[in-house]
């Protein structure tokens, strides 16, 4: 901007040429800015004005525009968002081998209390301590007459407490929407299933999520929006399993055992069709793990997969099943039995005196124990290791539970000859139940390895060849003779052709080494049918003692065979299989006359 001089010099020199006084120009210069000026600034008011007057247009504009479209709209009930709505809780189904349902979503709704809208908290307190005798109602008038202006009551109610609440009237007492996870069966299949609980929660939504079993494994896909309406189909079945509870239930009550434990598998697709812990527990309500003293002492711990114990004997056919294998011996080999047997400053004894000698095949019939490390020091450290080792026995089993992976063996930290020789009678060495299903199943499909699942199974495992078709089936004949003629012979069940092995080892002291010399874990590991074999089951009793007779029995014979034995008896008929009559042998034929 050029601004004018008040006082030019040329026109003061003309006015004073003139004889003009020259204050006159320069008031009419500072006249004539003032007035550009005020010129100036009143163009910048008026704009302005104008502007804020097009923004008081716009908002009332916009203000009217709404008021009409609220006008011409029916009146709607408004509600109150909550910050939980976005907590997904849809959770798929769980379903066994029929697809019958074995976890579901149950709509319910949880109770929350906001203090200071409550009338009369003293009298809520005794109605809700009357409707949940769990709380008291000293507690509750402490919370709902303190500064907290909210607080969770139950996280779930069922219909009938829902009601009885709402009976209450107090304003203060409000439900939010709840989705929870529901196991119509009760305990049955509980330590497969596991259990679930809230994660994330908001008053109108909770994260239902996995704790443990099969719904933790799972846990992503049971919660991805994607396969909601896709149920989880496993391996089990409902009424195999429902039997094998049963029956284990009462072989545990007969046998005053501690505990009991139950697998059967198919030996062909690796399909566990029932598994089974006692004590057990319901999932709709799963205990808190224990605090204090042995965690095999809780319900929630599972003896079939978590536990691993000595399981003696019935480790006895894998090594001479690679011994067979190996070329070292036959059925009819002739090995040294005489007891005790001295290596170095340890003595390995039989439970009897079966003699100086017996041939292999007795040497499983009859269980000797020196027999058996016999043909483990022709074996060799070694490749028992390597045997051991490619039946999965050396590393917890991959069975779709979360618990499979707290059930390690618990393997020698050295491995000389003499634990070489214990090894093979199932002593030194501990692993699960479900490790000796695996093995025996190789034996049973004819020596391939299978890998236990719970999931269903559309065709057979093909898995490593560990043993010969030959081998396995010379070791199949050893344990059907070991029931129709051993230590099993309560194992036998008519029309079925039952196979296996019993195991009975001392149970180690909990503190300060050693052995237990009156409990032990007593287990039989079977297949059925032997001509064709299409299932393993094994039977573990903790502490058993058969009281029956007239001195007490605790030697799986007679504890863990007969349990087996009603069990296969009650679930052969469920899985289709039908009674088939044995072929006699021909020596047992005699030639009569007319």
């Amino acid at each position: 901007m050029i601004r004018t001089p008040l006082r030019p010099l040329a026109r003061i020199l003309e006015a004073r040429a003139r004889g003009e006084n020259p204050d006159a120009i320069e008031r009419e210069n500072l006249r004539l800015r003032h007035e550009g000026l005020r010129d100036s600034d009143r163009s910048r008011a008026e704009s302005r004005l104008f502007v804020l007057g097009l923004c008081f247009f716009a908002a009332f504009a916009t203000i009217g525009v709404r008021m009409g479209v609220l006008a011409s709209t029916p009146p709607v009930e408004p509600r109150t968002s909550s910050a939980g709505v976005e907590i997904a809780t849809q959770r798929a189904e769980i379903v066994d081998r029929q697809g019958r349902l074995l976890a579901t979503n149950l709509e319910t709704s949880a109770l929350y209390a906001q203090p200071q809208t409550m009338v009369d908290p003293a009298r809520a307190a005794q109605e809700l301590a009357r409707i949940f005798p769990d709380m008291k109602v000293e507690d509750l008038l402490e919370d709902f007459t303190g500064k907290r202006k909210f607080l969770w009551v139950r996280k779930v109610l069922s219909p009938e407490q829902i009601q009885a609440v709402h009976d209450i009237g107090e304003p203060g007492l409000l439900f939010g929407n709840r989705e929870m996870r529901l196991y119509p069966n009760g305990a049955l299949a509980s330590h497969i299933l596991g259990g679930a609980s809230f994660g994330r929660e908001g008053v109108n939504a909770a994260e239902v999520i996995g704790t443990a079993g099969v719904e933790k494994m799972f846990d992503d896909r049971l919660r991805d929006p994607a396969k909601a309406a896709e149920p989880l189909q496993l391996s089990i079945d409902l009424t195999i399993q429902s039997a094998m509870e049963q029956v284990l239930a009462s072989g545990m009550g007969l046998m005053n055992a501690k505990s009991a434990a139950g697998i059967l598998m198919d030996v062909h697709t690796g399909e566990v069709i029932a598994l089974a812990s006692l004590p057990d527990f319901d999932p709709n309500d799963r205990p808190p793990p224990p605090t204090k003293g042995s965690p095999s002492d809780s319900p929630i711990f599972n003896r079939a997969v978590q536990g691993v114990y000595e399981l003696g004997s019935t480790f006895k056919i894998f090594t001479v099943a690679q011994a067979m294998e190996l070329g070292l011996v036959n059925p009819e080999t002739i090995i040294n039995t005489a007891s005790p047997m001295q290596w170095g400053k340890h003595k390995i004894r039989d439970f009897k005196n079966y003699g100086p000698t017996l041939s292999v095949e007795k040497v499983i019939v009859k269980s000797s124990n020196v027999g058996t490390a016999r043909i483990a020091q022709q074996i060799g450290a070694e490749r028992q290791q390597e045997f051991l080792r490619s039946l999965g026995m050396m590393e917890a089993t991959p069975l779709e539970i979360v618990e499979a992976k707290g059930g390690k063996p618990l393997l020698p930290k050295k491995w000389p000859e003499i634990t070489t020789m214990t090894v093979s009678y199932g002593h030194g060495i501990s692993t699960s139940p479900l490790h000796l299903a695996a093995g025996y199943a190789m034996i049973a499909n004819g020596g391939t390895k299978v890998t236990p699942t719970l999931l269903r199974q559309g065709m057979p495992q093909y898995g490593e060849r560990i043993i010969s078709e030959q081998t396995a089936a010379a070791a199949r004949q050893m344990l059907r003779h070991v029931v129709t003629e051993g230590t099993a012979s309560f194992g036998e069940v008519s029309g079925y052709e039952v196979a296996g092995k019993t195991g009975t080892a001392d149970k180690p002291k909990e503190t300060g080494g050693g052995y237990h010399k009156d409990k032990v874990i007593a287990t039989f590991a079977s297949m059925f049918p032997v001509s064709d074999p299409k299932y393993v089951l094994i039977v573990t009793l903790d502490e058993p003692v058969n009281t029956m007779g007239t001195e007490a029995r605790r030697t799986a014979g007679w504890t863990a065979v007969p349990v087996a034995a009603e069990l296969i008896r009650r679930v052969a008929p469920l899985l289709g299989l039908k009674p088939q009559i044995e072929p006699s042998r021909l020596a047992d034929i005699k030639l009569t006359s007319n």
